[in-house]
């Protein structure tokens, strides 16, 4: 007797064992990414970094500019390419819900009533037809045992990517959000030329006037007045051209804010071209922020679980059926002796000959495994770039401003220098021309580092992951 209660025993252990079932994907080990212990272009170039100026979930907010946060309001709400990304992301959890459901019994129930008439001259009839009526109330429930996990590992490479198409919306979201905020640095960019341009059409009518006079006095000759004509005429082609860009520039922003260009219009507006100074933190934490390397590694997961369905392919599917109901042709159907049930069929398949079918699905599923994690590891080291190409901006930039503005100011020295000495007779007007042009060119200059300043600041809360 002890002997069969053991073998009961191991009977019960073996088909506990099996109910529960196994899992056939491989184990699945996160990348290891080593992140150095700090940036290399923040290394001798440490920028002032105020607290509030951290980026936090509305990182554009430290540029200060409620227009600016309007935009990136708008863009929330109503971008294209946004809600796109959103329906992505509902497409794929709703595709997780549908794996889902094969963990549970599917269940369904049915009635017939119908009126039906027997020949008399049926086997075993007694050579009179019978007319009755036949009523059935039903249901059944069919389960498949997911003994080698094949439903499982579905259900997780759905989930899976449900997470990565969430850490897509989120990637989605901030390349709006950096796209906006850096067309709108380039407008405000493009505002500042546009007034310094103005201004120097208004110095450079001056001089043209004062050539002019000195031409009909005879000071001067025709070679003079054309040289300042033609200083003035460039200047008001180039705003000419910036006009044009910034309309070009007010059309994206538009297009980005989910808005019709026709109707869409910023004032224009003068203001300091000043980039807040944003930390970078340390470089572990990339790997943490970054939501396109959340996107990659949950692709990898996914994966990872496909190549245990591909692998379960060469396991027999055991189901289970059962069925119940009433069924009478007359009287009341739901009484006890009416009810009927039936527990099967239990039935296993198993394909024995495919021309190879399986073993080719499963080194395809262990070769998207391998370029998911190639690919993964491509975006790591692409974001650690873009990370140390936006710092080393905002580094170079933030020199160059000041070397250059300190160009400008000894170039408008000298273009104020050489009108003094032409209004004095000292020099002739070529000299005043090339120094009203350098002195122009140096002014823009600045104005050009200045917005590139605040795209790269831009640029480097997007290759942060934006918010901490």
């Amino acid at each position: 007797m002890r002997a069969d209660r053991r073998i009961g025993g191991a009977g019960v252990t073996l088909a506990a064992a099996l109910l529960a079932g196994c899992s056939m994907a491989p184990a699945y080990q996160p990348p290891q990414t080593s992140a150095p212990a700090a940036y290399k272009e923040v290394a001798g170039w440490t920028a002032a970094q105020p607290a509030d100026a951290a980026p936090r979930g509305n990182w554009w907010e430290a540029f200060n500019d409620p227009v600016l946060n309007d935009l990136e309001t708008r863009a929330e709400q109503a971008s294209p390419t946004l809600a796109a990304a959103l329906a992505r992301y509902d497409q794929a959890r709703a595709a997780a819900r549908v794996e889902n459901a094969d963990l549970f019994p599917q269940i369904s129930a049915g009635a017939d009533a119908g009126r039906r008439r027997v020949s008399g001259n049926r086997f075993q009839g007694n050579g009179s037809a019978v007319t009755y009526n036949d009523y059935v109330v039903g249901g059944s429930l069919d389960y498949e045992l997911d003994l080698w996990g094949r439903i499982r590992n579905s259900v997780k490479a759905a989930r899976a990517d449900a997470d990565a198409s969430n850490a897509d919306l989120a990637s989605a979201r901030l390349s709006l959000q950096a796209a906006v905020a850096d067309a709108y640095a380039r407008l405000r960019g493009l505002d500042a030329q546009a007034e310094l341009l103005n201004q120097t059409v208004e110095a450079f009518g001056k001089a043209y006037d004062l050539t002019d006079r000195r031409h009909k006095g005879g000071v001067s000759s025709g070679i003079d007045v054309n040289r300042a004509k033609t200083v003035l005429d460039n200047a008001k082609a180039d705003i000419s051209a910036i006009a044009n860009e910034r309309a070009a520039t007010e059309h994206e922003i538009a297009a980005l804010v989910g808005a019709i260009a026709s109707d869409f219009s910023i004032a224009a507006r003068t203001q300091p071209l000043a980039a807040p100074d944003v930390p970078t933190g340390a470089p572990s934490h990339l790997l943490e922020r970054r939501p396109d390397i959340a996107a990659a590694e949950r692709r990898m997961f996914a994966a990872n679980a496909r190549i245990g369905v591909a692998k379960a392919a060469f396991f027999p599917t055991l189901t289970l059926g059962l069925t119940g109901g009433w069924e009478t042709t007359h009287g009341d159907l739901f009484s006890a002796p009416n009810s009927f049930w039936g527990l099967g069929p239990a039935s296993a398949l198993l394909n024995l000959f495919d021309g190879g079918k399986r073993r080719a699905q499963v080194k395809m599923s262990r070769a998207e495994y391998e370029e998911l994690a190639a690919g993964y590891r491509d975006t790591v080291l692409t974001a650690f770039r873009q990370v140390e190409d936006a710092v080393a901006a905002n580094h170079h930039l933030s020199d160059q401003i000041g070397h250059q503005r300190s160009a400008a100011d000894a170039a408008q020295r000298t273009s104020d220098l050489a009108l003094t000495r032409y209004r004095d007779g000292a020099s002739d007007y070529l000299e005043v021309v090339t120094a009203q042009t350098d002195a122009l060119d140096a002014q823009r200059a600045v104005l050009i580092a200045q917005t590139q300043r605040m795209r790269a600041s831009v640029a480097l809360v997007k290759a942060l992951g934006g918010a901490a």
